[in-house]
């Protein structure tokens, strides 16, 4: 099968649901990646939960300062008027509903929109951080993902089997080989890449 999209350009996908104005949290991965292509006539806050709104794109490497990362421990930058707080107040922003939209890796998605993104089979995990309480109260979760795993399984699945980040909480999945919507319990292709014809769905 054609491996379709790269990292950057799914990244660059998932840029197209953002509207000026939206505060948007990033998960680690992939969606990172978009902080980088955020046009500039546009004005959004990118909210970490570790205590920053206003992350800027990845840093230089002289712009590097070993102080400032983001939720998953990478070096950033920061933007005209961010502010720094504590992980209460991150969290009650994130609770409060406060985030137009967060963009975030998975294990696993369902057809009806059930999200699997934090325990990884086979390996010892911390926990899920934030994104229980990311996928229970942003106004819009975008999943942003390859379509297999490593063994070539299709993460995109009738029912997840890993323990679930939150239930019916996705409305949009962009992976590597295609753009898809979740409607009445069906994943419906929007776009597909170049070369990509018949994309494994279940």
């Amino acid at each position: 099968m054609e491996s379709g999209w790269s990292r950057e350009q799914m990244a660059q996908k998932a840029v197209e649901d953002i509207k000026d104005g939206y505060s948007i949290n990033l998960g680690i991965g992939i969606p990172t990646l978009v902080a980088d292509y955020i046009p500039k006539n546009i004005q959004v806050m990118l909210q970490s939960e570790n205590g920053l709104l206003g992350m800027g794109p990845f840093p230089t490497k002289e712009q590097v300062d070993a102080d400032l990362i983001n939720a998953g421990k990478q070096t950033i930058t920061q933007s005209l008027g961010a502010s720094y707080f504590s992980s209460a107040e991150s969290f009650a922003m994130i609770r409060g509903r406060h985030i137009d939209l967060t963009i975030l890796g998975a294990m696993e998605v369902s057809a009806q929109g059930d999200l699997a993104s934090w325990m990884v089979p086979g390996k010892l995990v911390k926990g899920m951080g934030g994104a229980m309480d990311l996928v229970a109260s942003a106004k819009k979760v975008i999943v942003l993902m390859q379509h297999t795993d490593k063994k070539g399984n299709c993460k995109l699945v009738k029912e997840c089997s890993l323990p679930l980040t939150g239930p019916k909480c996705v409305s949009k999945v962009i992976t590597n080989l295609g753009v898809f919507a979740i409607q009445e319990g069906k994943f419906v292709p929007l776009e597909l890449a170049p070369g990509v014809s018949n994309p494994p769905l279940p």
